[in-house]
């Protein structure tokens, strides 16, 4: 299957890999990108958008990035910090009074961003597509006490971490965190990365291929086994109340799509990626207007991690940009 796009010389190699795992690793469409001081030197794309169609993955197909999302959303809170209007070592109910309920007055807007909270997952289901109401999500959150003791342990927000960082970000800036992600990153920088995909972008969408279940004898990661037996744990909370979206094809959808689900439904391609990250690896000089943050200097919690990580990549083939 033909390559397009362009690499440096020197980066050959990356080309020859993409087009092995075409022949051989049973990818279906992906895309590839690399800058280095910010020159790209690697941009490629191939492969079969949707297999249903077999429309070819183009120069501009888009998909859903999952857990890349979550940098986004961070970085966000970080231009916000920047900038001096948000407090990093603040409660989050500073800016977020309703937050304060159930025992959370002094969980900090730092604690949110390093998963420390101890609000992991929904407490109760909620419905089909759940996810999407931002308002009743948001609320959930408000209102539910700790899962553990904030700021004692990590446990990874899978779902729910761009709710949390995002609700604080609209509450210091007024606008929804893919408002303000569109107008203070992606528009300046030229980038084709969505949090709440307009409609006319939805041709462009490549579908994401849901993994075959494992074979019998097959290992199962110990986070879907833990959920799966006991919807009472923190992984069991994370499968089952999350309005469905774990489900296969779920995120397929243009009401998925075009909400803004801060954690897991960010919209583009690995040339978006690459162009978000760009201004941070040259020390945050060019991101919204000379306000991107600054490296700054690491507070990290040393404590345990309370729940079995969720695996970082969601299908084993196809459909999702490379990194």
């Amino acid at each position: 299957m033909t390559v397009q796009g362009t690499a440096d010389p020197r980066f050959a190699t990356v080309r020859a890999e993409l087009e092995r795992n075409f022949a051989e690793r049973g990818e279906v469409g992906a895309s590839v990108c690399v800058t280095i001081d910010g020159q790209t030197v690697v941009d490629l794309w191939g492969g079969v958008a949707d297999p249903e169609t077999n429309a070819p993955w183009t120069k501009d197909t888009i998909s859903l990035v999952w857990s890349c999302t979550k940098g986004a959303t961070a970085l966000c809170a970080h231009i916000l910090a920047a900038r001096g209007s948000l407090d990093l070592d603040a409660p989050a109910a500073r800016y977020w009074p309703e937050f304060a309920k159930g025992g959370k007055d002094e969980i900090t807007v730092r604690m949110l961003l390093n998963h420390q909270a101890g609000l992991a997952a929904l407490r109760e289901p909620i419905p089909e597509n759940g996810l999407c109401d931002w308002d009743a999500v948001v609320g959930a959150l408000a209102a539910m006490e700790p899962l553990w003791e904030p700021g004692t342990r990590h446990g990874y927000h899978a779902l729910v971490f761009g709710h949390l960082v995002g609700e604080v970000v609209r509450r210091v800036s007024g606008r929804s965190l893919g408002r303000f992600f569109r107008e203070e990153v992606a528009e300046p920088l030229g980038l084709d990365f969505w949090i709440g995909l307009p409609a006319e972008h939805e041709p462009r969408v490549a579908p994401v291929i849901a993994p075959d279940p494992p074979a019998p004898g097959q290992p199962v990661a110990r986070f879907y086994m833990v959920g799966m037996t006991d919807p009472t744990s923190i992984p069991g909370m994370v499968l089952w109340n999350s309005g469905g979206l774990l489900q296969p094809g779920a995120v397929n959808t243009s009401q998925v799509h075009a909400a803004e689900i801060p954690s897991a439904n960010g919209i583009t391609n690995a040339r978006g990626l690459a162009g978000m990250y760009r201004p941070l690896a040259l020390g945050g000089s060019s991101t919204a207007s000379g306000s991107c943050p600054r490296t700054p200097s690491p507070r990290w919690a040393r404590s345990p991690r309370r729940s079995p990580r969720t695996p970082p990549c969601w299908s084993r083939r196809g459909g999702r940009p490379g990194s």
